[in-house]
């Protein structure tokens, strides 16, 4: 297994076209700016600016979390993201990574950068000796679901039906 040392004196995946790298203290900036244009993306208007900027360098120093920043080519700026979550899992013998928040820059789309992040988050997650990855995925956002399907996620269950991932906010008891 590689160490977390190890993989930041290294980019984590790499491709004759893109650059993938684990994201640093000094990245943070970087990290909240894909991350509040990934908020606009969706049509959110909360949370605010300034929770992303505040948020991103405490998530960066946390050790259950990290981020994945790619680019379209080496020493071009990042223009895409993933959020990786661990947690220990009593059901799977290793870990769990929850894949989140995958977002490429439109101008950046189609050209195999989301690709190469699910990859290398799964690459990541099993460094960090997971077992199992998961995400979500809004079922109307075709492309992702396909790119997702495509790399061995599935919606069906183990046990028949479909896995839903749900969710509900706290502050509205």
């Amino acid at each position: 297994m590689t160490g977390a040392g190890e993989l930041r004196r290294r980019p984590a995946a790499t491709a004759a076209d893109t650059r993938i790298w684990l994201a640093e203290a000094d990245e943070a900036q970087t990290v909240a700016r894909l991350l509040i244009a990934f908020r606009d993306d969706l049509g959110y208007h909360s949370p605010g600016d300034e929770a992303f900027h505040a948020v991103a360098p405490r998530l960066i120093d946390d050790p259950s979390t990290e981020f994945l920043l790619g680019a379209a080519h080496p020493g071009a700026p990042a223009v895409g993201i993933v959020q990786l979550r661990y947690r220990l899992s009593i059901w799977h013998d290793g870990g769990d990574c929850l894949v989140e928040d995958v977002y490429v820059e439109p101008h950046a789309r189609g050209a195999g950068l989301g690709r190469g992040l699910v990859r290398a988050a799964l690459a990541r997650a099993r460094e960090r000796g997971c077992s199992r990855a998961e995400l979500d995925v809004n079922e109307a956002n075709g492309p992702a679901v396909a790119l997702y399907e495509s790399l061995g996620f599935g919606v069906k269950g183990p046990h028949g039906g479909r896995d839903l991932y749900l969710h509900r906010l706290l502050d509205r008891l």
